[in-house]
Formats: C-alpha cells, structure tokens, sequence
C-alpha cells in the first residue's frame, strides 16, 4: 500500500527519467487494453493476478516520480465504460472502485493511515465477501423497481432493467414502501450454473466462458432480456447508497434493513472492532472460500459508522474508508506434453493439452481444455510451453498464460485437423463460428446424439428409442447410422436388455410409421447444422424433395427467404461429404422419401410473411405445436419474447407475464377464435 512506498524520489522541479516515463505509458496502454478486454468484452486475456501486477507498478512509478501521475491515468479512474446499444445514466452517487490490498501487513496499514486521517484511536470495521460479478445500483421508487443501472466507468453506467428483473433474487417491490431507496449490490452466476453452460457451449462447438464474471457482466448487457433470461444469475446487495426518508446509520443496520425490505444480503459478513479482527475474518475465508456456490476474490472491509465513511471522504477513484483485500492467487506452473483433439457429441473438434501432473488446489491436474482453434491460437500454446494454471469456477483447471520466455526451441504453432480424427470425415467452419465440426453422418463420437435427434419428437417422433436402447444399438454394433434404424426387427430388439417382445414390436411400429412424416421433418431430423425446424418447412416448401435438395447450389439456398450464406453453406458442406450423401441414400431406398407436403408446397402462399406470433396460455383446440405449426405455414414466425416488434400475441386460459408484457406495449392480443379466423383453418 502507500505508505510502504517511496514518495517522490524525484526532486522539486526535476523531470522524471526517460525510462520511467517510457515504462508508465507501457503500463497505461496494456492496462487500458486489458480492461477493455475485461469490462467492456468480458474477455480476460490475462489473470486477475497479472493484471493486478500491472496496476501496482504503475502506482509505484507513479509515486516515485508525481509529474507522471496525470488525471486521465487508469489508477485514478473506475475501469468500465458503457456499452453501445444501452441506454446511458448518470449516478446521483458515482459508483467508485476500491482501493486493493494484498496481505495482512497491507490491511493493517490501511487501517494506520485511516486512523491519521480521522485523528481517531480506533475504528469498527464491517468485513464482507467480495463476490465476483457485476456490479449494479437498483433504484426503488415507492417501493417499487424502476431501474437498473450497471457501475460502467463510475459516472455514468448502462440502464439493464429488463434485464433484472429476470432475476427471480431481485423483488420487482419491496417489501414495504420506501419513497426512494438506491441499493448497490453484485450480480453473479453459482459454479454450478458456470459449469453447465460453459459444457453445453463446448457440446455445441460455442465458445466457453473465462469464468462466472464474465458471464455475469455479459449477460446482464444483453440486449434481449429473454436470453438473459435464460441463465440463472443471482444478486446480492450490501449498500445503501441514498435514502429519503434516511435509513441507519451503520453499514450492518443497513445490510439488516435491506433483507427486512426482501432484498438477498450476505450471510457471512461481520462486524468487527478493530483491523485485527478484520484480518482473523480474512485469513479464515481464505481457507474456506472454496466451500461457497459462488466465486469470491477477496473480502472488503469498511468503517462500519456512516458518520465515519463521511468525515473520511473520498479519492476521485474511491473511498478512503474501505478497502479490497484479495486472497492469494493459487496458480500452478506445469509444461504442455501434448495437444490431443476430441469430438464432441455435435461432432465439435476440441482440442485439449495434456500436461506434467502438477498439483492445484487440492487435486492433481493432467490435462486442460482448450477449447477452440482460435483460443489456442490467441494463447498461442505449443507442446513444450511452460503454462500457468488455475481453476476456472474454483473446479475447471484452466492454462490463463503461456511464460513464453521459458519456450524451449523448435515449438511450432497448434492448428487443428482438416479431418475428423473419429471417423476421417472432412471438417467444417462455419463463418462467423469458433468451432470446427466434423459432418459426417456416420461420426461414432456423435452417433448417439444424431440418433436421438433423429427420434426427437420434433424430428422423426420415434417413440421408445431412447438413450438406453440407442446406447445398446451402438455398443452392440447393430446401428452405424440412421438408414439402419430401419432394417431392425422385432426380434432382434427383444434380444437386448430391458426390452420384451411388446416393447420391441411397438418400437418396430414407430420405426415404420416414421417414414410417412412430412418432409420437413426428415430435413431436420438429418441434423444439418443450423437448419432446425422452420429452416427445415422453408427448405421443404423450396425443393420438394430430398433429392433436389441435395442438388441444390449455393445460389439456389441462398435465394429461399431467409437463408443466409452461412446456413446454406452448412447444407452444402453436409451434402458435399460422400458419406452423408450414401446415408441419405439408403434412407430413400428404406422408403424413408416424403414429397413436399400440401401445407409447405401446394399452398405456396404465404400470408403471414413478415409477422411475429407470441403464444402464451393453453390453447383448447390446439396444441402448443399444432398452433406453432400452423403459423409457421402461412409464413410467420414464432417467438418466445414479446417486445415492439410482435405483431400479435394469441393468449389462450391462463396466460403469463407475456399478455401484461403485451397490454403494455400495445400489441394486438387474440384469443384462440381470432387466431383461427387468421388462418382459415380448422383446429
């Protein structure tokens, strides 16, 4: 901390040394570019550590030598800035950053120099976790939400109230009216939560996220709160940063208040009587740290008496009454021994660097996802690197840097395959994609998730061929693709485990009905990257059949409405691979070969094109699917979100928050008559 430090070692008047301005404009640019990476792309390229490292030479240069320490320098400014595309707001109270503390010795000189400041004896402290996430100031107006507004650079930060109010954490009202109340919290995502996504992106050949952070602050910058929606952050709030009429007058009758109002607070937190007792609350979480649902980096303690945060004021960067204090970084060195490549059940190719066993946080770590090509490349890990690990989530182990000063000779760059390592299938990169995915149809590493998806009740709708059948089918070596599922016999299925001749005679049945579905549905049950089931009717209504459409050129796809040059060039790459082409072919030899359907060909009109659908409620004579499909026929889209651009919302019994959603933005609302009388169909 300060103190510790030298104070201007330059004398009255003398110009800093060359080096030390040379040094502190490198400093200033690398910092500034990592926390665009960090606050405005959530996107670390560097650890927390490492950054933090930057930021405390740059403070030492600067005290060393004062003429460098100008206003515009980051370590006197907050680090974000807001985000284009969000409505910008001004903070009634800026939103600062703390100042950070490293160990013991650091937190008690804190506490010195506070002290000095106050002229005081003695200050109580209030110790609280430091969660890991965004954070956000909610303003409640008689009671009641009004808005949301993220930290952006201190001054002026992003408008996200849609947003939070997703979160089921955050009450829309409190709990008794307040005529006005500003809280200030952390929006974060659990571990557990962190882990699902980032393996469902990583299924998906999406890339994975650095850490919950990340997710965090990019999610609640999302423009669609429906997709924010869709992940389950939570929130925790620890200040009031205005009141009228006033609120208490220490930080734990405050925290008190705001869960008596409904609102998420810390149950650790504690106060304490002197920084002695605020470092025994340091040391011991240091330890447990690992044991909570959620990333923290550290603890903030602060003066617990209003009337004490007051006389101590603040910087123009933050308050001199708190400060951060993190927890050792934990971080293994290990070298890189190979980099082997594994295929995903989508058929993403990952490739995933095997390592000296080292030991990191509890456990022993061989090996480390990569990821992606371009996170490899933008690393730039080769076989021999010294790397520095962490654990992403506290639990994934994860290469943060490469100590590319420790890089043996003769190390050549990482590329993937230009073929499927599983299968020998050519690979394929969607523009405007990370992942590079294998397309063959007959892929053993995905067969199983093909199958299901040709089974799956929007696709083929094969009733009784699960997971455990599907499993058996493959292990046994009876199915190496779709066109086999139709040479299976009765038989032959009693044969395996948990299957009697009535379940196998009913499979065989579903089998067989499957092949009269509607073209469209075979379309999307091939599983062709980006063509899922509205693509599939609009391919369906095009071509007419499976044939044409395998034959059809770039030019050809790109010309049906509303497909692009990436989803077309994703039909020619799977009907470009001779093995997915043999497939198809024994599909239509099994008699698995529907023709244009009268809904998708013969109607040729589409009087709907250019509307957007939101349904909501239990329709009495239609199905949620049937409906779907129904609309989706005369050329409109379905959505889930209703916003501006919904054209009309059908509302059947026991609708949701989607027909408030509509009455109070004016959209057209009908109710299952008025969506019949639109399509001019029977139910």
């Amino acid at each position: 901390m300060t103190s510790r430090r030298k104070r201007g070692e330059d004398g009255a008047g003398a110009a800093p040394p060359a080096a030390a301005v040379a040094r502190a404009a490198e400093l200033r640019g690398a910092i500034e570019h990592h926390r665009r990476r960090y606050y405005d792309d959530a996107a670390p390229e560097i650890s927390d550590a490492s950054y933090d490292a930057l930021e405390r030479e740059l403070h030492e240069i600067e005290e060393r030598h004062p003429a460098l320490a100008t206003p515009d320098s980051p370590t006197r400014r907050v680090g974000g800035r807001p985000a284009a595309g969000l409505e910008e707001f001004s903070h009634r109270t800026p939103m600062l950053s703390l100042e950070n503390a490293y160990d013991a010795a650091d937190l008690l000189e804190f506490d010195a120099r506070l002290k000095r400041h106050l002229d005081v004896e003695a200050v109580e402290y209030y110790a609280e976790l430091k969660i890991d996430g965004l954070s956000i100031a909610l303003h409640y107006e008689d009671g009641k939400l009004v808005r949301a507004v993220t930290r952006g650079d201190g001054v002026r930060g992003e408008i996200v109230t849609d947003n939070l109010r997703t979160l089921p954490s955050v009450p829309a009202r409190l709990r008794r009216p307040w005529k006005f109340l500003e809280v200030r919290g952390e929006v974060y995502l659990s571990r557990a939560e962190f882990l699902r996504l980032n393996q469902r992106r990583e299924e998906n050949g999406e890339a994975v996220f650095a850490n919950p952070r990340n997710v965090a602050a990019g999610t609640i910058r999302l423009l669609d709160p429906a997709q924010a929606a869709e992940r389950s952050l939570e929130a925790i709030f620890y200040q009031i940063a205005e009141a009228n009429p006033p609120g208490p007058e220490t930080q734990a009758e405050a925290v008190a208040l705001l869960a008596e109002l409904g609102l998420p607070v810390s149950p650790h937190a504690r106060v304490c009587p002197g920084a002695e007792t605020a470092v025994g609350y340091w040391e011991e979480w240091i330890a447990k740290q690992h044991e909570l649902p959620y990333d923290t980096d550290g603890v903030v303690v602060k003066a617990n008496r209003f009337r004490v945060q007051r006389a101590a004021g603040s910087t123009a960067k933050a308050p001199r009454w708190a400060v951060a204090v993190k927890f050792p970084q934990v971080q293994a060195r290990t070298r890189v021994v190979a980099i082997e490549v594994q295929v995903g059940r989508t058929g993403a190719l990952t490739p995933v660097a095997k390592l000296e066993p080292v030991a990191l946080a509890g456990t022993t770590v061989s090996s480390a996802s990569l990821h992606n090509e371009e996170e490899v490349a933008r690393k730039d890990v080769r076989v021999g690197d010294l790397v520095v690990l962490e654990k992403a989530g506290g639990i994934i182990p994860q290469i943060v840097e490469v100590v590319t000063g420790e890089r043996p000779p003769g190390t050549t760059p990482f590329a993937l395959p230009d073929r499927c390592p599983a299968c020998g299938s050519p690979v394929f990169r969607q523009e405007g994609e990370v992942a590079v995915r294998c397309t063959g149809l007959r892929c053993p590493a995905k067969l199983h998730e093909a199958l299901r998806h040709f089974a799956s009740r929007r696709a083929l709708d094969i009733e009784g061929l699960g997971d455990a059948l599907v499993a058996q089918l493959i292990a046994q070596g009876r199915v190496r693709d779709a066109a086999d599922l139709y040479s299976l016999d009765a038989a032959t299925l009693a044969g395996l485990e948990r299957m009697g001749a009535k379940s196998a005679a009913n499979v065989v049945a579903q089998i067989d009905r499957s092949r009269t579905h509607p073209l469209h549905r075979l379309i999307h049950a091939l599983g062709i990257r980006h063509v899922g089931e509205r693509t599939a009717r609009l391919l369906a209504a095009r071509f007419g059949d499976l044939g044409a459409l395998g034959a059809a050129s770039l030019e050809e796809l790109t010309a049906v409405r509303d497909i692009g040059p990436a989803v077309a060039a994703s039909i020619r790459a799977f009907f470009d691979n001779a093995d997915n082409r043999e497939v198809v072919a024994r599909l239509r030899a099994a008699g698995v070969d529907p023709r244009g359907t009268p809904a998708t060909v013969a109607a040729g009109e589409q009087p709907l094109a250019g509307k957007t659908f939101v349904l909501t409620g239990t329709l009495a004579t239609y199905s949620r699917d049937a409906a779907r499909e129904a609309i989706e026929a005369l050329g409109a889209k379905v959505s889930g979100t209703v916003s501006k651009k919904t054209s009309f919302v059908v509302a059947g019994a026991d609708p949701g928050s989607k027909l408030d959603k509509a009455r109070e933005l004016g959209v057209p609302i009908l109710d299952e008559d008025g969506l019949r009388e639109m399509l001019n169909a029977r139910p």
